[in-house]
């Protein structure tokens, strides 16, 4: 399976039926499993055989599903969670404890920079936020005798920054940590963080993967690649005997190639029973089977818009790592020279009024909170996510009243470029 290229992983990955054996991965829709003997399932329990017991643990759909965004991503080991936030809070709760720190980029998703420095504060997890541009000084800097993981988005959501892997990996690995990046938006068809030095993946599968809006899910990759023992003071739920499983110690039974999902499976799903349904994952498999091709078309429309909206007269700005004109034009050119992804941010003149006036003369884009999927969405974040901010608190956020954030759907790109045009027409 290594041998094959990404776009034969996306159809055959993870699943392979056999002689009279469905050919679609089946949907194992129950919550038990029953065994013969009391020391089969015992066995279970002590981690000492594989098997399933529980869905709230693991269901083999989900393992399947899970072990092909493995092969994508270049990694060892995975898991599906029933959102990607719960995979970010998952992936760095599986390191962190009370008095931990956690160093990661400003140029985040809204939910996980509230997840990391609200949530994950009231846990005791603190955070220093760094700029995504800084530079290697200011990033060692941050770091802490107690810092545990590096946190940064491939692409940034919705700032479109994107994240200099090797940079953030080299710090992170200077200080014996883990570099843990979402790559939610490029998808592994577009970027593979683990081969820039990345240790852990996440995604919110519930966009471009899913790529329908049909079924929320997340998922987290280990690249089998960190030393856990190597740096075992920092990491004792990793290398020191846990307990509520009879003494056992992960990286030492399963390695630095599983080490880090088994003890998230059998700790934090356990616990937190954050599972992703087997009839999503099924799904999400549909959606991944055609990934390598929608991906292209994604990244051709979010380029046709992003070079058609630089050209007009009523738009301020345009942010696409895609336009040479961006900021970060030539480190995309590095770690996403086919594409980063559909998404693209501009600003217009006349703040919020305009904006109101350009949404509401939409034909074609949808107006909805959703984003990285096969129909074209659209919001601007002064009337929706942002509506109780006024525009200086809005402006002072790096959201200005009149940013307007489109997410390139599966159209035909003249299309969509003539809504956007008529819509910019009545302003």
């Amino acid at each position: 399976m290594n041998d094959y290229k990404i776009e034969t992983k996306c159809l055959t990955a993870g699943y392979t039926p056999k002689n009279g054996e469905p050919r679609q991965i089946p949907i194992i829709q129950s919550t038990t499993f029953k065994y013969d003997t009391s020391e089969d399932m015992g066995k279970l329990f002590d981690l000492e055989a594989s098997g399933y017991f529980y869905t709230r643990l693991q269901n083999p759909t989900n393992d399947c599903v899970a072990a092909k965004i493995a092969a994508l991503e270049g990694g060892t080991a995975a898991m599906l969670t029933s959102s990607g936030q719960a995979a970010n809070f998952f992936a760095l709760f599986n390191i962190c404890e009370n008095g931990s720190h956690i160093v990661a980029s400003s140029s985040i998703y809204g939910g996980t920079f509230n997840l990391i420095s609200v949530t994950m504060a009231k846990m005791g997890i603190s955070v220093t936020f760094v700029n995504p541009d800084c530079t290697e000084e200011e990033l060692n800097a941050a770091f802490k005798d107690n810092t545990r993981a590096v946190f940064g988005e491939t692409i940034a959501n919705p700032a479109l920054t994107v994240l200099d892997i090797e940079k953030f990996a080299k710090a992170a690995h200077a200080h014996g940590v883990p570099l843990i990046v979402d790559n939610t938006f490029p998808t592994p068809i577009n970027c593979r963080p683990i081969e820039w030095g990345a240790d852990i993946i996440t995604h919110s599968t519930t966009k471009y993967m899913d790529g329908h809006g049909a079924a929320v899910g997340g998922a987290i990759v280990d690249s089998g690649k960190f030393d856990w023992m190597a740096h075992a003071d920092k990491f004792p739920g990793l290398c020191t005997p846990d307990e509520s499983y009879h003494g056992i110690t992960y990286a030492e039974k399963f390695g630095k190639e599983g080490a880090f999902i088994t003890k998230c499976t059998s700790q934090l799903m356990r616990d937190f029973g954050c599972i992703q349904s087997p009839q999503n994952a099924f799904i999400l498999n549909l959606g991944l089977e055609s990934l390598h091709v929608r991906m292209p078309r994604h990244v051709e429309n979010g380029q046709a818009v992003a070079e058609f909206l630089s050209t007009q007269d009523k738009v301020l700005s345009v942010n696409y790592p895609g336009l040479k004109t961006d900021k970060y034009y030539a480190i995309a050119q590095k770690y996403l020279p086919h594409g980063g992804c559909g998404v693209v941010s501009f600003e217009l003149k006349g703040g919020r009024q305009a904006a109101e006036k350009f949404m509401k003369n939409l034909k074609l884009a949808n107006i909805e909170t959703h984003v990285a999927d096969a129909r074209t969405c659209c919001l601007n974040p002064a009337t929706s996510t942002h509506r109780q901010m006024n525009d200086e608190q809005l402006k002072a956020a790096g959201v200005p009243a009149g940013l307007i954030r489109i997410s390139c759907g599966l159209e035909n790109k003249e299309d969509l470029i003539n809504d956007l045009k008529q819509a910019l027409e009545t302003i």
